[in-house]
């Protein structure tokens, strides 16, 4: 917060407040299902455009008439972003009142191009499941993704560990 990074926060001032802020943040992916679902995105971005994307996001749903907190026939509630400031993790939440094809073409590709025109990561401490597997590539080049899979079997022979990730 001292150079300007951060323009607003909250550091905890002891252990009973850092239990409640903890509490808090896990309680945000419950909370965010209230309304029916959630596209969840769990990405990597510079910290000065970290959280453009929530920005991005909103502005783009507004742009197809798709969100509105109070209007029940809108299918979007709302995006929210949090994640780990200190290693530009974003976990994106798009909050919706049930799954529909129409916000999911709005969303993707787009946030992958948003992250790959901003020098991010489609995928950041999940790792890369067979959701993402198609878009793998707006962030990794064919010799990076071979590397990270080689890497992968060399530790993981027998597949055993994160045994339903693409990577």
């Amino acid at each position: 917060m001292e150079d300007g990074t951060v323009s607003d926060g909250t550091v905890s001032q002891d252990e009973s407040q850092l239990r409640t802020l903890w509490r808090w943040r896990e309680g945000i992916a419950e909370a965010s299902n209230q309304f029916g679902g959630v596209y969840k995105y769990d990405v990597s971005l510079p910290l000065p455009v970290l959280y453009e994307l929530v920005d991005a996001v909103k502005a783009r749903l507004a742009e197809h008439d798709l969100i509105s907190f109070d209007d029940k026939s809108k299918p979007v509630v709302d995006a929210v972003g949090y994640g780990h400031v200190g290693d530009g993790n974003l976990h994106l939440n798009v909050s919706v009142r049930g799954y529909n094809k129409e916000v999911e073409k709005v969303l993707e590709p787009f946030v992958y191009e948003w992250i790959q025109e901003h020098k991010g990561s489609i995928s950041a401490e999940h790792g890369l499941g067979f959701q993402k597997k198609n878009y793998v590539g707006y962030t990794k080049s064919d010799v990076e993704i071979k590397l990270i899979k080689d890497l992968k079997n060399h530790y993981d022979p027998n597949g055993i560990l994160n045994p339903y990730k693409y990577i």
